[in-house]
């Protein structure tokens, strides 16, 4: 495909790897100082400038612990921020000038991350101010006609920091190159709505282990311990739907 793609997001594992990747051709990647999600005259005439025919939203204050400590700062820059890249969507499309895709990364934190399984269908309960951004910011993308929310969670299996990890606690997170490959086709298949993006359901220990062969097994209570904040117990999800599509 030739359109014109926009990458929010200045830094951050993903954003690494979608511009690293070969699915997406004629793609912008501008820094955060070029281009601000807080500016919204900004984002409206990049858009228009290049053309832009999609939009890939991950930009976000990511980093659990700080949304929890600075929550201005997350609703800001995750509510406010996609706030302003919907709302200059809009209106291009109201003067009639384009009708621009976007494709938002969404999180597993929107849902209660205790029982696992989850359906896009399920109730959403975030259990963390992150995931409570996230839920929002979904909210707002269901604005536009046409759009893709993903929720996930994923890896880099060449950067997995920790030393040890939970061997009970459970997600269906995704090696970061993966993610990329799985968006780029369901952009190809023209698909929209919401969707569940992981693998199998598989504990953080079996998880990284495979990538570190370093990495020593705990308990999560320990996890819980450092951490000293609420973490997702079993966060895996139900990707019946995103079998059938791809």
């Amino acid at each position: 495909m030739k359109n014109n793609i926009l990458l929010l997001g200045s830094s951050g594992t993903l954003r690494k790897h979608i511009i690293k990747s070969k699915y997406f051709s004629n793609l912008k990647f501008p820094t955060k100082k070029q281009l601000n999600i807080l500016n919204k005259k900004k984002i409206e005439k990049f858009l228009i400038n290049h053309n832009i025919d999609l939009v890939i939203h991950c930009a976000a204050l990511a980093r659990i612990k700080e949304c929890e400590i600075n929550k201005k700062k997350a609703i800001k820059i995750n509510i406010k921020g996609t706030s302003n890249v919907v709302k200059s969507i809009l209106n291009l499309k109201k003067n009639k000038k384009k009708l621009i895709k976007l494709i938002f990364i969404s999180s597993d934190a929107v849902y209660p991350s205790n029982k696992g399984n989850y359906k896009e269908t399920d109730k959403l309960a975030p259990y963390n101010f992150y995931g409570y951004t996230k839920l929002q910011g979904e909210k707002i993308i269901k604005k536009l006609d046409n759009y893709i929310i993903i929720r996930t969670r994923f890896f880099d299996k060449k950067n997995i920091p920790f030393k040890y990890s939970a061997r009970n606690i459970y997600t269906s997170s995704l090696e970061v190159s993966k993610l990329v490959k799985i968006i780029s086709k369901l952009y190809r298949k023209n698909f929209k709505g919401i969707l569940n993006v992981g693998g199998r359901k598989i504990s953080d220990y079996k998880n990284y282990k495979k990538y570190k062969k370093n990495l020593k097994s705990c308990d999560k209570k320990i996890i819980f311990k450092e951490a000293k904040l609420r973490i997702a117990t079993d966060a895996s999800l139900n990707t019946t739907k995103l079998k059938k599509i791809i």
